[in-house]
């Protein structure tokens, strides 16, 4: 910083396509830091560095951050101050005298939005600065840094995705024309994915292609790192001859800036539509240098509503993945049971391996939807808990409650489930936490609004037991899920901050309120809710959810005293359909167990 000039540097957790979860050679953060959390920001000045981060892990930051030299900056909190705003006032606290006030940042990991805040900040503060794009410049200190992934690239049919990449095209096309433009850059992965109905693993527990894609009135353009140049594999060659075959040009990663530049050079293309809450800053200004202000359109991109509404054909998918992942679940929670009570030993990440391994047998499974977090006592405290490995995992013990996040990757759907059990005699306390997470859990699930409704206007549901009881989570209620995609998608979300986006018909969002107790214990009920039309009467049209989720919750350890008549009638409603469901292709023992565990309460 000082041999270049830099006041500050930003260094995000994110990559060049604002990915939630990046793959290693974007895991920058956790290089320089050792926190590890998906979500975290990091400034470093002269003379302090610091993290941004929301409360999912303000415990695991204070945990690593210290040793780094490292000071937590809590986001999503009232009196929060945002990285922009910071920086602005560190420029403006300045000595007037010293010259201009220079941030740095990763272009290719910085959107193009994050940046314009940060002009406003510095300009709301009337400071003189000068932001740098310094993409990739920690190469030259992360000697080791990983390269970027290149894994097999396959196409799923339209028997699994329900629409052609033709159709999803031209739907893009009537989108342009809507909009005044005649092309589009799409540089989110998720989307990417969904529009040519392509899968890979460029990114650990998601199924994305590094890549981006542009699509004119005439012609569609994939820039992406499966080239002649990088190791070839049978599935990727056979799916870029499918593509090529319906007229897609396949073009390398590294000229989008430069060839969608040309295209306008050459008058072949005049109006651009891009969502630059995602479009990285470097490929955007090289972009802006080249192409009139005027003829760049920014805006939120049309395609993470229209995939967050699954068609018949994903939701028969996602209802089939969570029948077989349930199957996974039960005999899952059956082993553990089984072991805890013979005294064997057993650790949280020998609990993980086996249910990963249990997950492995399913036809069509392709990778966990995420890092399990197998949990038992203090851990289960942590929402985001990192569970250690080998001879250093904790062991599970006879009493107190265990808490599992998983989720599976199937070609045709996603799961994402958490159960809470307990492993023997429980506290009060425990128990009573367990019941009024279940209860807001129930709340949520049993829910029927009218047609409009934003899930911010919900999530009260979800934490109106705790809240009567003093008691909070400061995660959000629930995310969308996606198809063979992410397990964290939007629009739509279920969360005290304000979205004003409705949940509609086919969206499907998970149903996960908790609470935890540093030190003690934590409690997390999951399932996966399908937002279905509920009809029409004088008052209006009606939502509900549909549980997809098929897993027993445990009722051993509730305290049914606390719990409405309409909350143990949806239970005992929901347990019986977990076992009708799926006693039939269980073990007699399992079936057996399962059916003690769903006696109605």
């Amino acid at each position: 910083m000082q041999s270049k000039g830099w006041d500050a540097v930003v260094v995000t957790g994110s990559d060049p396509h604002s990915s939630e979860y990046p793959a290693r050679r974007w895991k920058q953060v956790e290089w320089i830091t050792g926190f590890s959390g998906e979500a975290g920001d990091l400034v470093i000045t002269a003379d302090h560095a610091g993290l941004w981060t929301d409360s999912r892990y303000f415990i695991h930051a204070r945990n690593v951050l210290p040793a780094a030299g490292v000071d937590l900056h809590p986001t999503r909190v009232v009196d929060q101050v945002p990285i922009p705003r910071w920086l602005a006032l560190q420029a403006a606290q300045r000595d007037p005298s010293l010259p201009e006030y220079v941030v740095a940042v990763d272009g290719m990991s910085q959107s193009a939005d994050s940046v314009a805040e940060m002009e406003e900040a510095f300009a709301q503060v009337d400071a003189d600065f000068r932001i740098v794009d310094a993409s990739d410049f920690i190469d030259d200190m992360w000697t080791d840094r990983p390269s970027y992934p290149q894994s097999p690239v396959i196409t799923l049919g339209d028997d699994l995705t329900g629409q052609s990449r033709s159709s999803k095209i031209e739907w893009l096309r009537g989108f342009l024309l809507d909009n005044r433009c005649d092309s589009i850059l799409l540089s989110s992965l998720d989307e990417i994915a969904w529009v040519l109905n392509v899968r890979g693993s460029d990114i650990e527990y998601n199924p994305y292609v590094m890549s981006y894609l542009l699509v004119t009135m005439d012609e569609v353009s994939w820039f992406v790192r499966k080239n002649s140049a990088a190791p070839q594999h049978e599935d990727t060659v056979a799916s870029a001859s499918e593509l090529r075959r319906e007229g897609i040009r396949i073009l390398p990663y590294d000229d989008v800036a430069i060839a969608v530049s040309g295209m306008f050079d050459d008058g072949y293309i005049h109006a651009l539509y891009c969502d630059t809450s995602s479009l990285n800053y470097h490929v955007y200004s090289a972009l802006a240098l080249n192409i009139p202000p005027s003829a760049i359109h920014a805006g939120a991109s049309p395609v993470p509503l229209r995939k967050a509404v699954k068609n018949q054909t994903e939701i028969s998918g996602m209802r089939d993945a969570h029948l077989e992942d349930g199957l996974a679940m039960e005999n899952f929670l059956y082993w553990v049971e089984k072991q805890v009570e013979y005294g064997d030993i057993v650790t949280e990440w020998d609990a993980a391996c086996f249910l990963g391994d249990l997950r492995k047998q399913i036809p069509g499974y392709r990778g966990d939807s995420f890092e399990t977090i197998s949990a038992y006592g203090p851990g289960a405290a942590l929402p985001h808990y990192v569970t250690p490995r080998g001879d250093d995992a904790p062991l599970l013990e006879g009493h107190g409650l265990y808490l599992c996040d998983s989720g599976g990757q199937y070609l045709y759907g996603t799961t994402d489930i958490t159960r809470t059990i307990p492993l023997g005699e429980c506290t009060p306390l425990e128990k009573e936490d367990y019941t009024l997470v279940l209860m807001g859990h129930i709340n949520l699930a049993m829910a029927v609004f009218p047609y409009g409704t934003a899930g911010c206007q919900i999530d009260a549901l979800a934490r109106y037991s705790l809240w009567n009881t003093k008691r909070n989570f400061g995660h959000g209620t629930g995310h969308g899920v996606g198809f063979y995609l992410g397990v964290h998608e939007g629009p739509q979300d279920i969360r005290q901050n304000f979205n004003p986006q409705p949940l509609l018909p086919g969206m499907i969002t998970s149903d996960e309120p908790g609470i935890y107790r540093e030190g003690l214990h934590g409690v997390r009920h999951e399932s996966l809710l399908l937002t279905v039309d509920e009809g029409e009467n004088d008052f209006g049209h009606w939502l509900g959810f549909e549980t997809l989720t098929l897993c027993h919750i445990d009722t051993s350890v509730i305290v049914k005293s606390l719990m409405s008549e309409a909350q143990i009638k949806w239970l005992n409603a929901y347990n019986r359909r977990v076992f009708e469901s799926l006693s039939p292709r269980l073990s007699p023992e399992v079936a057996k167990w399962l059916s003690e565990k769903t006696r109605p309460i």
